[in-house]
């Protein structure tokens, strides 16, 4: 395997992230389940936030990617969206490089702290983001142990809730 290359995305990978996301995926889901997720990714996160997304490809193409962009109504949040990596590649620190590649680009943007969610049931992204330095935001109900912000995306669409303060960047 060459070296993977870090680089912000563009517009362009948008097909390829989409794809990779239904392949990715397909192993702990069924194609339609697959697809759906592939949905949580419409182009408009690429047209508008390619700036804060990352991608990290090698010679073969894209071996991992995060969309991630910073708040709009404020000038301290930041918010990762979706992260995926190759399933070959994964507890290799992949993920890690890209949250701390997305945290290193935000605090020297201002950012404060980063916010994220998953399902209840995502056990694996709840263990990563408290290793990543996450904690979990109280929420207004209990869910496989985890506290959950009920109804967060749509009815019976119960959500964990994490933040991550950043070390504040010198001006």
């Amino acid at each position: 395997m060459s070296e993977m290359t870090l680089r912000r995305a563009h517009v362009s990978d948008h097909g390829t992230i989409v794809e990779r996301v239904r392949h990715w995926w397909g192993d702990s889901r069924t194609p339609v389940q697959a697809r759906e997720l592939s949905l949580l990714l419409p182009r408009l996160f690429l047209q508008f936030f390619a700036g804060t997304s990352l991608v990290l490809e090698d010679d073969d193409g894209i071996k991992a990617f995060l969309v991630g962009f910073h708040a709009a109504d404020n000038d301290h949040e930041a918010y990762i969206h979706f992260v995926g990596v190759a399933p070959e590649l994964r507890g290799q620190g992949v993920g890690r490089r890209l949250y701390t590649a997305f945290f290193e680009r935000a605090a020297e943007a201002g950012r404060r702290e980063v916010h994220s969610i998953t399902s209840p049931m995502n056990t694996g992204s709840v263990a990563f983001h408290r290793a990543m330095g996450f904690t979990l935001e109280e929420g207004d109900r209990e869910v496989n142990g985890f506290p959950v912000h009920g109804d967060y995306d749509g009815p019976g669409q119960h959500r964990v809730c994490f933040r991550r303060h950043l070390a504040i960047q010198p001006s």
